[in-house]
């Protein structure tokens, strides 16, 4: 099997399992509309040049070419990734620190954010995925990463309970405190 129809199957499995996440908590709509820049040109076509199956292509291709465009291509148009909610700081001054800060993600992005995680984690893991994984990857990198401080004690918070807890408690709770009717 080509590693386009892998590429392909890949980010089908990733989509539904985030639309069964959003659906149990309520976002219909973002669960419908996940990620579906990744079956635009500049995406699809590096990742299936770049596919393995166990990890994004993303990594390989900044391996390969030392940045990653497909990923640069899909940050800028999904909400769902903090790096979305990065701007300049308004009041930058040469010596007064960063010219770039994150800002608060809305709740409903910080909920797809969640659930974006587990499927990832669900795919790249496959049957060794337990409710950690998604923590664990958190700190492999994005414990580091330039997120507010909100929006990182709510991803964190959640992260948590769903390796204290699994995913019903978890989704019971996000559905109740995050995703406001």
């Amino acid at each position: 099997m080509g590693s386009a129809w892998k590429h392909f199957c890949t980010i089908v499995r990733h989509r539904r399992l985030v639309r069964k996440g959003c659906f149990a908590i309520g976002l219909y709509w973002q669960g419908l509309t996940h990620d579906l820049s990744k079956f635009s040109p500049s995406e699809f076509f590096v990742g299936a040049k770049y596919f393995q199956g166990d990890r994004s292509p993303n990594n390989a291709e900044r391996e390969d070419i030392g940045y990653s465009s497909a990923w640069l291509h899909h940050k800028g148009r999904n909400k769902h990734h903090y790096e979305y909610w990065i701007d300049y700081n308004s009041h930058y001054r040469k010596d007064d620190g960063d010219i770039m800060i994150p800002v608060p993600m809305p709740d409903k992005y910080i909920a797809e954010m969640l659930m974006d995680r587990i499927a990832a984690s669900k795919v790249y893991r496959g049957e060794k995925y337990t409710d950690k994984d998604p923590l664990e990857y958190y700190y492999l990198g994005t414990d580091k990463a330039p997120l507010h401080e909100y929006t990182r004690s709510i991803l964190l918070k959640y992260l948590e309970m769903l390796a204290e807890k699994g995913e019903r408690e978890t989704f019971a709770a996000i559905k109740k405190e995050l995703v406001k009717k």
